[in-house]
């Protein structure tokens, strides 16, 4: 087991939260970005041994000095720069937003500009912790994820998409999204759409899972779902689809470092085999990079 975590990177990181308070960590970069925290995340996953990170972006350059400096560490770091998200919906905390295609390209255009190593959206609201089962908002159009993904890929850029919902995932995967992040509520149909793509599923299930007993929300909301996550994973490792480790290190009680150590294991409970993890680690690697 120690030779194989050895291998495996965290292919979804925030260096710009510390697992504790978001709001407190991001106050840290307001004046420019802190380089003592930034070396603090790198160092912990150093610590643990890891050497890939890729990360989900946000809107202090945090990940773009994580990516300067990673080098120092022993660590290969891919980053977006930032996310970009609809204007009005979800993702203000890790990007910019839109609020008409031109200005989509305008965003895809910077962030190639600037140096990114691929594209992050939003494409989605996010799970509702306290109610299981729910999202926060629904998800964007089916025209509107194919034009964001489109856009990406005609600029040469691989596309990293927050996803939630069985009708929405189905919309990004059918426009060849190439990493899924998150996932929740995929029902069969999809699952099977998806291990039929070269999308690679990113499931995290720390920022759910590390929630049990902490008292924040309801231990019975929690289980239930991570309870269905474990089940769509599982199911989704049968028909061979490509599912990948990334922890969404630094939300909530998930630690850089540890967090994917934490990932790790829930992606074993689900019955995810370290074989498969490396073969989606590895298309990571060769897509989200670069040309």
């Amino acid at each position: 087991m120690a030779e194989v975590i050895d291998m495996l990177g965290e292919c979804h990181a925030h260096v710009i939260m510390d697992g504790v308070n978001y709001k407190n960590a991001v106050a840290l970069h307001k004046d420019g970005v802190c380089e003592e925290a930034v070396r603090k995340h790198l160092k912990a996953y150093q610590d643990a041994g890891i050497t890939f990170v890729r990360d989900g972006g946000d809107a202090r350059g945090a990940s773009a000095l994580a990516k300067e400096l990673a080098g120092e560490y022993g660590i290969d770091y891919r980053t977006p720069l930032f996310a970009i998200h609809k204007r009005g919906h979800y993702g203000g905390i890790v990007g910019f937003p839109f609020d008409s295609r031109r200005e989509y390209r305008e965003l895809v255009g910077k962030a190639k500009e600037e140096g990114a190593d691929f594209i992050k959206i939003m494409v989605s609201g996010l799970l509702d912790f306290a109610h299981a089962g729910t999202l926060t908002e629904e998800g964007l159009t089916e025209e509107e994820i194919q034009y964001m993904i489109g856009t990406a890929h005609d600029a040469g850029m691989a596309v990293m998409a927050h996803c939630n919902g069985n009708e929405t995932c189905r919309y990004a995967i059918r426009a060849e999204v190439d990493s899924l992040e998150h996932g929740a509520f995929m029902e069969d149909e999809t699952l099977l759409l998806l291990s039929e793509s070269r999308t690679v599923w990113i499931p995290t299930f720390s920022p759910i899972g590390n929630l049990l007993g902490c008292g924040r929300f309801p231990d019975e909301e929690i289980r239930k779902n991570l309870d269905g996550q474990m089940k769509r994973v599982r199911k989704a490792a049968e028909l061979g689809a490509c599912i990948g480790l990334g922890s969404d290190a630094g939300a909530y009680l998930v630690p850089h470092g540890t967090g994917t150590l934490d990932e790790h294991a829930y992606l074993h409970q689900a019955g995810v085999p370290d074989g498969l993890l490396c073969e989606a680690e590895e298309q990571i690697r060769l897509r989200f990079k670069r040309s």
